[in-house]
């Protein structure tokens, strides 16, 4: 192993205060967030060098690059629809209910605690949110208290 090498979790790169809210939050940030809860962490070389290594342990590229310039190579689930399906169904792998319930309070702005069955509209238009509103809704679900075991702020 190289000296200074090591491995650095994305949430400790994250900036130190992270809006409560997806919808405060920049492409970028929320990307961040959601490659750390997928897998995805940093190798570092003396402080200032890294790879991105996928959730799988492979390299996202071969050659060091900044640490900063790192996470213009995590998949953008803010307006890529493939990876935006990608989180979309590991929240609702984790919680089905809560990811539909963060959904709706994130489309429409208020709560519904309570329902029996979601009309084939609101279907429809979860079925063809967009990217950011599936990274949204991911967000809200992975980032509660419960679900998310990498989380020290909790």
């Amino acid at each position: 192993m190289l000296e200074g090498h090591g491995k650095l979790s994305i949430r400790k790169l994250l900036d130190s205060c992270k809006p409560s809210n997806p919808q405060d939050m920049t492409d970028k940030q929320l990307n961040r967030w959601l490659a750390e809860y997928l897998g995805y962490t940093i190798s570092e070389y003396k402080d200032k060098w890294g790879w991105l290594i996928c959730p799988n342990g492979d390299n996202v590229h071969e050659s060091l690059f900044p640490l900063d310039e790192l996470w213009g190579f995590v998949p953008d689930y803010c307006t890529d629809p493939a990876a935006s399906l990608e989180v979309q169904a590991v929240a609702i792998n984790k919680d089905e209910e809560g990811y539909i319930r963060n959904w709706l309070l994130n489309k429409y702005g208020k709560s519904v605690m309570a329902y029996t069955a979601v009309s084939i509209r609101t279907a429809a238009e979860i079925a063809n949110s967009s990217p950011r509103e599936r990274a949204e809704a991911a967000y809200m679900t992975l980032s509660s208290q419960d679900l998310h075991p990498l989380r020290e702020d909790i």
